[in-house]
């Protein structure tokens, strides 16, 4: 029966469909199968198999929004008992747009996916200036930093952040991930960070860095 319901959980996901997926969830809660369970095995198999396809170009942004939608939907019902279970995560990545970019799409679609993949993300908005985001950083103590910009005006911002970090003595314990039209590989490794092309290698790269699976 549990075998049954997760995997109802994990195609609901898989089709976007958030009112299924959250009462699937609830049957889930309801027949005795724990929350850790429900989002390992349920909730992100189904965005595991959305990343995927995204990746090998079967599925699209927008439907993979609609997807972590239903995703966010189920880990709604369960927040609270993934908390009383002390189920943990796999570890806590902070997201921002840099400062002057106001481009938002891209980083939310990472972070939902890096939740799909068992993070806990927090994202701190967009156009936030250096001296701001070291402050975050102090203050929720991520694993990972996961900046966007979009433009190249606004890039040049993602080395001023990890200039402070720098001096802040954060850098050692926070690894940096960047994103964005304009960036690349050959950046990420001139400014000392760690470059990912779309949200399904932000996953992967993340996992590398933290050695998790």
């Amino acid at each position: 029966m549990s075998e049954e319901i997760l995997r109802n959980i994990a195609e609901a996901v898989l089709e976007g469909n958030v009112k299924q997926t959250t009462a699937y969830v609830q049957e889930a809660v309801e027949g005795g199968v724990s929350a850790g369970k429900i989002l390992n095995d349920g909730l992100i198999v189904g965005m595991n198999e959305v990343g995927e396809l995204f990746k090998d170009g079967e599925m699209f942004v927008p439907e993979v929004l609609v997807s972590a939608k239903a995703l966010q939907g189920g880990i709604d019902v369960i927040r609270n008992l993934l908390v009383e279970e002390g189920v943990e995560r796999k570890g806590r990545i902070l997201t921002v747009t840099v400062e002057g970019d106001l481009h938002d799409i891209g980083i939310k679609l990472v972070g939902m996916m890096l939740e799909g993949a068992g993070f806990e993300v927090i994202n701190i908005g967009i156009d936030v200036q250096a001296a701001q985001i070291a402050e975050k950083v102090k203050e929720y103590s991520p694993d990972i930093l996961g900046m966007s910009a979009m433009l190249t005006t606004t890039m040049a911002k993602m080395k001023e952040v990890i200039d402070v970090l720098k001096e802040e003595g954060l850098s050692d314990s926070t690894k940096v991930m960047i994103g964005g039209a304009p960036t690349s590989p050959m950046y990420a490794e001139k400014i000392g960070a760690v470059y990912s092309e779309d949200a399904s290698s932000a996953v992967e790269a993340a996992k590398r860095l933290l050695r998790v699976a």
